[in-house]
């Protein structure tokens, strides 16, 4: 799509679908001590890894007139939080958040206002760069203080979005939980992926060549 100059604006799990229904059942060892809820000890896996990107609705070519806000909001890169305009790389924040949420099981971003979105980042991915926050917009310059640092917890709407931002894991230990193999790997594709300065984030065709695909490409017996 890039290559065309067009920028989907809406990725997330909801838009990307598997080719084919068809799978197998293999052997889930996490249920070897205790079993599913149906007593089953296996779990479902697709014969065939090939998907389909859909919803092109808010698809937007590079040369046409962007939008304040894109993206589902679990998504949303912080260049568009803040006001500083967007091209490709929103694409790829929203591919890192997907990568994360394939691998954990849930949404790495789950909240629905902008400061605690913003402190939700910093807790996995350390401080936004002050480059950033000073030229927030005036939308968005409220939510720091002198200095560009966030106005977080201060500003926090209630406990409960505290205690939100507060569980989050940083990144690397987020993944290490889930992954056995090739954390390593992983963790330095999501650190480009999810990089805020969208100027220094993986592109496209990079994120394809990183070791992490092509390591385990290998491992399972496909030519590179």
């Amino acid at each position: 799509m890039h290559d065309l100059r067009l920028i989907h604006t809406d990725l997330k799990p909801e838009n990307i679908l598997l080719v084919s229904s068809e799978y197998v059942k293999v052997p889930d060892y996490k249920f070897l001590l205790r079993p599913a809820k149906d007593g089953s000890y296996f779990k479902n896996v697709p014969k065939s890894s090939a998907i389909k990107l859909i919803d092109f609705g808010s698809t937007t070519f590079e040369h046409q007139d962007h939008t304040y806000v894109v993206s589902t909001r679990h998504y949303r890169a912080p260049e568009v939080i803040l006001g500083l305009g967007w091209n490709y790389p929103c694409d790829m924040w929203s591919v890192g958040c997907i990568l994360v949420e394939l691998c954990s099981g849930e949404a790495l971003f789950q909240t629905h206002e902008n400061l605690e979105h913003l402190a939700m980042m910093e807790k996995v991915l350390g401080p936004l760069p002050q480059h950033m926050a000073v030229r927030a917009d005036r939308r968005a310059e409220k939510y720091f203080r002198r200095g560009a640092r966030l106005d977080w917890p201060e500003r926090a709407t209630s406990s409960e979005s505290m205690r939100a931002v507060w569980k989050l894991p940083r990144l690397p230990n987020l993944i290490m939980q889930h992954v056995d193999h090739s954390a390593g790997d992983l963790i330095d594709l999501l650190q480009g992926l999810l990089c805020y300065d969208p100027t220094k984030r993986l592109k496209a065709r990079e994120a394809l060549r990183h070791p992490f695909f092509s390591r385990n490409l290998r491992r399972c017996g496909y030519p590179m």
